[in-house]
């Protein structure tokens, strides 16, 4: 049994958001210099990605 469209768009959901939370973490609390800032809006980035990832889950 494979996986199918929405079985991949969940899992890529997933991955996207650990690493989202992941990097506004490195950016809050790992770099307090002006590279946090740049961690933390990547992070905010990946969220948005998974955010339009798991909205087209049911739909393609």
């Amino acid at each position: 049994m494979g996986m199918n469209k929405n079985t991949v768009l969940g899992w890529a959901t997933l991955i996207m958001i650990l690493m989202g939370l992941l990097l506004i973490g490195l950016g809050a609390f790992r770099y307090s210099e002006v590279s946090g800032w740049g961690f933390a809006a990547v992070g905010v980035g990946f969220l948005a990605n998974a955010w339009v990832f798991s909205s087209l889950k049911g739909r393609l």
